[in-house]
């Protein structure tokens, strides 16, 4: 994989470190742009995204921890190096809990500087990769695998909810194909030559949310120069997926409720009710019966969605149809890769028992990602388990002599099976309940949730029910 696609920015108030850090990483071969400051670093953000950024901790202004923080929150895919001239442990480890992948003490190693930003940038390259493949696919018909008996049972349900009009809610974990399933409803019933919409509901704050979905009149808000129908107007008889609705806040959700009552949408800035007609599905991966125990989620409108609830078992307990869904997933994709004339690659016995042994806590959604990752890195040969990736994170890593690693490489196996087996420790002692491992962890939740979801860990493994 070429680098001269990196894109790498350098943040820096010491011009002679700038730009000897701006010369070093030209080197590999990087398109690499400097920042004096926070503020410029933010300026060049917002016209030009880059893979990887190196950023001093202490400037003027935008401290590095603010701009970590900000990047984080608004571009949270590049990958962040702080390098400090006063490394403390304490600056460490608050840098990697607020998301940096590394940290680099003045004065650094060249050596150092490149392996982190040709490794950290490799995997940005890969992942944008897989991104664009995925992107390439969103529009094809819904294709559900299912030899497993507990998923053909779920299609069964499909097949006999979707000529009806009734409210359906999807539950499972993330990236079990809650949409998926919601597409087949929708394609098989008679509305299939009609809209499908899809919205996050978790994705867009109540005002946001609400103009998408109800529409709004010009001059209803700051932005809004024209009118603009919603999508419940934009269904015109379609389906509308309502994904993530445990997360709606309780304001929001009397509002949904009202339309489910009336039928009609009154579009902000206006107070002229209109007609809508469209079949709802929505989907949650929590309970909503707890989130109604919490008093974050409305009884009423509980009842309303869940007339005809579809569980989605999540991939570790439907074992037969995890080869099945890689091989679908290498003929879905295997054209977009070099060799891919040649029709998909297999895969050995070797990569077929590791897929059977790994537990998939992403599910479909992270198997689909292994998939194309591993057809990139076997360029369309036959697939064997060092393509699969599945234990770049997994400990004890058991080497013979002859395998031995540098201390780079074993401090970071060292710290990522740390990392891993306190927070597995620390979930299994709390019941699974975060907000309680966070404490013990002396960690914010937000901050505990970021490590959960680098380690692919998920709490609902860990709790007592």
């Amino acid at each position: 994989m070429s680098l001269s696609d990196l894109r790498v920015l350098v943040v820096d108030d010491e011009a002679d470190v700038r730009l000897g850090l701006q010369l070093l990483v030209e080197g590999l071969g990087a398109q690499v742009r400097p920042a004096s400051s926070g503020e410029e670093a933010i300026e060049v953000l917002e016209q030009w995204l880059p893979h990887v950024m190196l950023s001093d901790i202490t400037m003027g202004g935008i401290t590095g921890m603010e701009l970590l923080a900000e990047t984080r929150r608004r571009w949270p895919t590049i990958r962040v190096l702080m390098i400090t001239g006063y490394g403390t442990i304490e600056l460490a480890v608050e840098a990697l809990r607020n998301g940096a992948v590394h940290f680099v003490t003045k004065p650094f190693d060249n050596d150092e500087i490149l392996s982190e930003v040709d490794r950290h940038g490799r995997e940005a390259l890969l992942a944008e990769q897989v991104r664009l493949m995925a992107r390439s696919n969103d529009s094809g018909p819904a294709t559900i695998i299912a030899t497993d008996p507990r998923m053909a049972a779920v299609l069964d349900l499909v097949r006999q909810v979707a000529p009806t009009e009734m409210p359906v809610i999807i539950r499972g974990e993330s990236g079990t194909g809650k949409e998926l399933v919601a597409r087949s409803i929708h394609e098989h019933s008679d509305k299939k030559d009609r809209p499908f919409l899809a919205v996050n509901s978790a994705a867009l704050p109540d005002t946001l949310l609400e103009s998408e979905l109800f529409g709004h009149r010009k001059g209803a808000f700051t932005g809004a120069n024209e009118n603009r129908e919603g999508i419940f107007a934009k269904a015109c008889g379609g389906t509308v997926f309502l994904d993530e609705v445990a997360l709606m806040s309780p304001a929001f959700q009397g509002k949904l409720l009202r339309v489910l009552q009336e039928k009609t949408v009154v579009p902000l800035g206006s107070s002229t009710p209109k007609a809508v007609n469209f079949r709802l599905v929505t989907a949650t991966n929590r309970s909503l019966r707890e989130a109604i125990n919490e008093g974050s989620f409305r009884e009423d409108l509980y009842y309303r969605l869940r007339v005809v609830p579809i569980d989605i078992p999540p991939l570790r307990e439907r074992p037969q149809d995890i080869v099945a869904l890689a091989s679908h997933f290498l003929t879905l994709y295997s054209s977009q890769v070099a060799g891919g004339a040649k029709g998909p690659p297999s895969l050995n016995i070797g990569a077929i028992d590791e897929l059977k042994r790994h537990r998939w806590p992403g599910n479909v959604r992270e198997l689909e990602n292994c998939m194309q990752r591993a057809l990139i890195l076997s360029g369309g040969a036959e697939i064997g388990p060092p393509h699969l990736g599945l234990h770049d994170e997994a400990w004890p890593f058991v080497r013979s002599e002859a395998e031995s690693v540098d201390y780079q490489t074993g401090k970071e196996e060292a710290l990522r099976h740390f990392r891993r087996s306190f927070v597995e420790r620390t979930l299994k002692a709390t019941g699974g309940n975060v907000t309680r491992a966070a404490d013990r962890c002396g960690l914010t939740r937000a901050a505990l949730q970021r490590i959960m979801r680098s380690l692919d860990l998920d709490r609902r493994h860990y709790s007592d029910g």
